[in-house]
C-alpha cells in the first residue's frame, strides 16, 4: 500500500434557532448533546438548539 491516504473525520455541530431558522455550523464541542440548548442566537438573540451532529471525512 504505497500510495494509501489517511482519512482524517472532523466532527461538527449544526445548531438552529427555533424562532427565525437560522443555522449555524461549528466544531463539535465534547459535551454536546443533541436536542439542548446551546448558545444565543446572533440574529435574533432566542436561543439555539443543537439539532445534528455529524463527521465530514477528508483524505490527506
Amino acid at each position: 500500500m504505497i500510495f494509501s491516504k489517511k482519512k482524517i473525520i472532523i466532527a461538527y455541530t449544526i445548531e438552529k434557532c427555533p424562532e427565525c431558522n437560522m443555522q449555524r455550523k461549528r466544531k463539535f464541542a465534547k459535551g454536546d448533546i443533541l436536542f439542548t440548548e446551546s448558545s444565543k442566537c446572533t440574529s435574533c438573540n432566542g436561543i439555539a438548539v443543537i439539532e445534528k451532529i455529524f463527521g465530514e471525512s477528508f483524505e490527506q
